[in-house]
């Protein structure tokens, strides 16, 4: 497989990124990403400055390839980080649930390639505009926070948009949804929920019996009253939330009501108090694998529907 535009851009083999999912992608997820080939991400979450510097300065002994760092802009530490991220000399960051303009001067002068996560057309263009490398065009199909328009409709609308390489996000799980996101223009893909089955992946493991038991509408989406929609895997939590959300329970009693709820799914496995946040790809996820193998399985996949598409040329 040809490397693509975004792939030469980073100095990574294959154009692969992997997902900068809160409390889950930590330095060991990524540099295995990383390691197979691909562009680990690191991700800072709502985590403090000491934790995103540990988990930089591990990623940099295990893995001598480059990887990245998703940044949360609403994250309280998102000064921080953004600062953290220059003195460690991280090559690319990924910004998610925000504006990163402010930092933008900062990091282009420190040589760091900028990804944004974008949800629409003019969150892909003011990332053109502040100097974005390239940008990630994610679908609602995706876990955690999503946006309104789903990846066939929003991946072609980016690429007609920008001037830029457009990474496809959601809804991919396998080498037929990275043919497909080539055929819509983009260059790269990310993974988010393919990559909770990994061996590497250091989620609890009633977490990845959820994900490999998921099937085609295990997932659903809750938080939109408080305007942060968020997809999580069905359980007693997403239900109670789904329930509650539209009562006379107060924003702050809402948002009380969830807090910590990630964690207790990432690090206890709680069943029923946990948000287990998925994409709607979870159902094409059958078996545990290494991230070498999981990136190995997606590109020899793609290739192979790739060329079954040439039966459709003339």
């Amino acid at each position: 497989m040809k490397k693509g535009k975004i792939a030469e851009m980073l100095g990574i083999e294959y154009p692969v990124f992997q997902g900068g999912m809160a409390w889950i992608a930590d330095a060991q997820l990524a540099a295995a990403v990383s390691n197979a080939g691909g562009l680990g991400i690191i991700a800072a979450g709502n985590a403090d400055g000491t934790y995103v510097r540990e988990q930089i300065k591990k990623a940099k002994e295990l893995t001598s390839k480059p990887f990245g760092l998703n940044i949360m802009l609403l994250s309280p530490f998102a000064d921080e980080v953004a600062k953290i991220a220059v003195e460690e000399g991280v090559q690319v960051i990924t910004t998610g649930a925000g504006n990163a303009t402010k930092y933008m001067e900062m990091w282009l002068e420190a040589g760091i390639k900028v990804i944004p996560v974008v949800p629409s057309i003019t969150f892909a263009k003011l990332a053109a505009r502040s100097g974005a490398c390239a940008v990630i065009a994610e679908g609602g199909e995706s876990g955690g926070h999503i946006g309104e328009l789903n990846t066939m409709a929003l991946v072609p609308q980016v690429c007609d948009a920008v001037d830029l390489p457009v990474i496809a996000a959601g809804g991919i799980a396998d080498g037929r949804g990275m043919a497909a996101a080539f055929a819509l223009g983009a260059d790269a893909v990310q993974l988010g929920t393919r990559f909770l089955s990994a061996y590497e992946c250091n989620i609890h493991e009633n977490y990845k019996k959820k994900i490999l038991k998921a099937g085609d509408t295990s997932t659903m989406v809750t938080g939109r009253r408080l305007g942060h929609p968020v997809r999580s895997i069905r359980n007693a939590f997403s239900r109670e939330y789904s329930k509650i959300e539209y009562t006379d329970i107060s924003d702050e009693e809402l948002d009380a009501f969830a807090a910590g709820t990630l964690r207790m799914a990432v690090q206890d496995g709680d069943e029923k108090g946990g948000c287990f946040l998925a994409g709607q790809s979870a159902g094409l996820v059958k078996k545990e694998e290494s991230c070498e193998e999981i990136i190995q399985d997606l590109i020899s996949d793609c290739e192979k529907h790739l060329r079954r598409l040439e039966e459709w040329v003339k």
